[in-house]
């Protein structure tokens, strides 16, 4: 079964908009736990507009399932907080700090040395390395000598267009998953997914490890509830 790790970022949001400390972070992961997820996501950005560092200490030091964190290692701040909170999985992200979401992967020819460099350091701490990547095959062959441990598949597209054509849209992750495969790298995806366009992602990407989920999971939660909505992603899973 893919794993689900659910990104919490947007309750982080929520909970800045207010100050204080409503809704409670650390019981908010502790809940996705105890309802099913299988992993925490956070993506920490210099702002701190949402997740704030402190955040990151905490939960490492309270959550029992898979912790992943996301964001772009050529901020030093989140290399170091990576290798000092040691998560299970780090995710590299090549966000600017003024984006409000992701919207690329890494280009990883033109990067192929700086990834190489800061995967080696990370995985030097026992962390396994993720990379955001696009569903191109010459950038999935090239992430494969990066010596990372996984790609993540940045699945807007196919999420923008899966209404249209499914078919077309799923397409190129179909191909690109295959190679990454055959390359030895485990695949995770992430961005856009939701209730409507999981299931298929994933019967036509069997090899698919992960996904994390955050901003579509969040909505749901809103009319669903928080435990019926992750038994509901879960379900897309099976």
């Amino acid at each position: 079964m893919t794993r689900l790790s659910v990104n919490i970022n947007k309750f982080a949001t929520i909970r800045n908009a207010r100050g204080g400390n409503n809704p409670d972070l650390i019981k908010v992961a502790l809940d996705c736990e105890r309802f099913g997820a299988q992993g925490i996501t956070v993506h920490p950005r210099p702002d701190e507009r949402h997740i704030r560092y402190e955040d990151v200490y905490q939960l490492k030091n309270n959550i029992t399932s898979e912790f992943n964190i996301e964001g772009n290692p050529l901020e030093q701040k989140f290399v170091d907080l990576v290798l000092a909170t040691k998560p299970a999985q780090v995710t590299l992200v090549p966000d600017s700090s003024h984006q409000i979401t992701s919207n690329h992967g890494w280009d990883t020819i033109q990067h192929q040395q700086f990834l190489k460099d800061i995967i080696q350091t990370f995985k030097q701490a026992n962390i396994r390395v993720s990379i955001f990547v696009d569903p191109v095959l010459t950038m999935i062959s090239a992430a494969a000598s990066t010596g990372t441990d996984r790609i993540e598949l940045y699945t807007e597209h196919y999420a923008h267009h899966f209404n249209t054509d499914k078919h077309a849209a799923i397409k190129a992750y179909i191909e690109s998953a295959n190679l990454a495969h055959q390359l030895g790298l485990g695949i995770n995806a992430g961005h856009d997914l939701d209730l409507q366009n999981l299931a298929f992602l994933k019967n036509n990407i069997p090899q698919l490890a992960e996904v994390s989920i955050g901003h579509a999971l969040v909505c749901d939660a809103l009319y669903l509830g928080l435990e019926n909505t992750i038994q509901l992603y879960l379900n897309q899973l099976k």
